[in-house]
């Protein structure tokens, strides 16, 4: 199944998060064969990386996105699982410092972007300044619809200097969350991640909803589409992600360069 051309965001196009769902398997299943698949994908990164990384003409940036338990954590660990460390870096994106806040809203994120030959991976990013800053009213409405164009043409500047950009959504139902955030509780190894504003969050979901379903439509563009990725099925989530990274790299047409010298004279003793 071609994941990318399934789950992407058409241009133009008005999206209704309500419409999509959040459960959808496409008739995989979580069984032998659909490990086998991914597992297939992430090794096909791995070497893609290598290729990327040796060609260094250009760069991956990957956007997670999603509801607070959505799984961004989750698919950084299992899908880049198999890429290698020194070629990939992550930048979680959380409530801006002081020296942040006194920059325009997409400083911190230039600064973090990869450069030629690497996999950027950001947990959250500068959607989140037309996402909760229109939830919490953080910032005049006026200012907050101005950073649509605004992200769309630096996402095009991006584009334009041989950085490719995905844009995951990870879609979780409300049910989904709250069963999530009840493991949580329950578990030692992950009430580490809980804070009281995970819970809070939670009346404003339909409001998140909202802000969601304009910023998917309003910056899904050609060359930087969006895409909504079921997840409240970890295994299928694992498997599009993982399916479309691989796609795109395979999309480069990327070679190992040739030697910087004549080394065939050269003997080892």
């Amino acid at each position: 199944m071609d994941f990318a051309k399934k789950l992407k965001v058409s241009p133009g196009k008005r999206v209704r998060l309500k419409h999509c769902d959040p459960g959808e398997t496409f008739g995989y299943a979580k069984d032998d064969e659909t490990r086998r698949l991914t597992e297939k994908a992430v090794a096909r990164m791995d070497a893609l990386q290598a290729l990327l990384y040796a060609e260094n003409k250009r760069a991956l940036l990957i956007i997670l996105q999603g509801m607070d338990a959505a799984g961004k954590d989750g698919t950084i660990r299992h899908v880049m699982s198999g890429v290698n460390p020194q070629g990939c870096r992550v930048t979680s994106f959380k409530v801006p410092s002081h020296e942040e806040s006194e920059h325009d809203f997409l400083w911190r994120a230039h600064l973090a972007v990869p450069q030629r030959g690497e996999i950027g991976i950001f947990n959250r990013s500068y959607y989140e300044d037309v996402l909760v800053v229109r939830v919490h009213q953080l910032v005049p409405e006026k200012v907050w619809r101005k950073r649509f164009d605004q992200i769309n043409m630096f996402e095009e500047l991006l584009a334009e200097n041989n950085i490719t950009v995905l844009k995951f959504f990870l879609h979780i139902s409300k049910d989904e969350q709250k069963k999530r955030l009840q493991e949580r509780l329950k578990d030692p190894q992950h009430q580490w991640k809980l804070a009281p504003n995970d819970f809070g969050e939670r009346k404003f979901w339909d409001d998140y909803v909202r802000a969601y379903d304009e910023a998917l439509s309003r910056c899904s563009t050609d060359q930087t589409p969006w895409y909504i990725v079921p997840a409240d099925h970890k295994w299928l989530r694992n498997l599009a992600i993982s399916r479309i990274i691989a796609q795109t790299l395979e999309g480069f047409h990327m070679k190992y360069p040739k030697p910087s010298f004549d080394f065939s004279h050269y003997k080892i003793k």
